[in-house]
């Protein structure tokens, strides 16, 4: 079940003891969360009807006394149990000491008033625990992962739908290339954008370009973008706008490095049939991420991406012992890259 699918389930009145959430995409879990909590509680109940609690503070036997202590004043309880190793294979801090066995207890016969919902950081649970696979058997267990290339940018347009704004063609991908990948920044950005258009405006790449700041490494992105396409006035304007923000020009030399690495890395598994998720996973990168490198590899052969990385050794080894002058190093890098 995903996370969709249990969310038309509560709204049909199917709703479980116990909930599950994990995964590295820790906006749309929170959105899920807030959902169930919509969905479970009235506003005016939830000074009495909302708990919140930690693992990392108190033992997962506490959570299991509280969901079976009878609420007060109101018909349902929802506790909310961040989580820290219980559910994953990393080291507990010891401070704690859990009875999984409480646990495993009260999913035989849960309370019908209480709904616990535990929310794991984390990419991976520990599938060799018996409570893992119980709460997987009895109860609901939802994955939260980066979202795909095309899936991102659909989120994007949602989003801003939401906010009663429409995007012009090119728009969220100018989004996504200033703001980042983060759902959580995305979200602040677009809310910014929305607000600048008004009730039923329109935003195009204009307006993007003018209201979402870019961070280095976003202008850096940008820049391979430009030299990929073979665009190197816009590459070098991008560079001396760096300048002019007082970027380290080796700071600068070494994001174009992981930017062109990534790109060969991308390359390679690709002629491996390795799946856009695959390879995200494989190198830790974001999906979105991913299909950009992917699109980008296809305007460069290997062996050129290995000369380019080879290149950069260099550059980078001759601005730290002054051979050459740091801005002026990377100024020709970008000129012999265009040629």
């Amino acid at each position: 079940m995903d996370a969709k699918a249990a969310a038309k389930a509560v709204k049909q009145g199917e709703v479980s003891a116990v909930y599950l959430l994990y995964g590295s995409e820790k906006f749309q879990m929170k959105e899920f969360a807030e959902f169930l909590e919509a969905q479970l509680i009235p506003k005016e109940d939830r000074d009495f009807a909302l708990v919140h609690m930690d693992l990392g503070e108190v033992p997962i036997q506490t959570v299991i006394e509280e969901a079976e202590t009878v609420p007060f004043m109101v018909q349902k309880k929802l506790i909310m149990v961040r989580d820290t190793a219980f559910f994953t294979a990393a080291k507990d801090n010891g401070k704690v000491d859990h009875r999984p066995e409480a646990l495993l207890d009260y999913l035989t016969n849960p309370a019908d008033y209480s709904v616990i919902v535990f929310m794991v950081g984390q990419e991976k649970l520990d599938e060799r625990k018996k409570v893992v696979k119980a709460v997987k058997k009895s109860g609901v267990a939802l994955s939260f992962m980066p979202l795909g290339g095309e899936d991102l940018l659909r989120w994007v347009d949602k989003q801003v739908k939401k906010g009663d704004c429409t995007l012009r063609e090119g728009a969220a991908e100018a989004i996504v290339r200033n703001a980042g990948t983060s759902l959580q920044a995305l979200s602040g950005e677009i809310e910014k954008l929305c607000l600048y258009a008004g009730a039923g405006g329109v935003i195009d790449v204009a307006t993007v370009d003018m209201l979402v700041a870019r961070s280095t490494e976003q202008n850096v992105f940008a820049l391979v973008e430009d030299i990929a396409n073979l665009r190197l006035d816009k590459a070098l304007g991008i560079y001396y706008e760096l300048l002019k923000q007082r970027e380290e020009p080796i700071k600068i030399a070494a994001l174009i490095t992981r930017q062109f690495r990534i790109i060969l890395q991308v390359k390679t598994l690709s002629t491996q049939s390795y799946s856009q998720q695959q390879i995200a996973s494989q190198i830790g990168l974001h999906p979105y991420a991913v299909k950009i490198a992917g699109e980008q590899a296809r305007k460069f052969e290997t062996a050129r991406l290995e000369g380019i990385l080879n290149h950069l050794a260099n550059l980078d080894y001759q601005m730290k012992t002054g051979a050459v002058d740091k801005v002026l190093g990377i100024e020709l890098f970008l000129l012999r890259l265009g040629a």
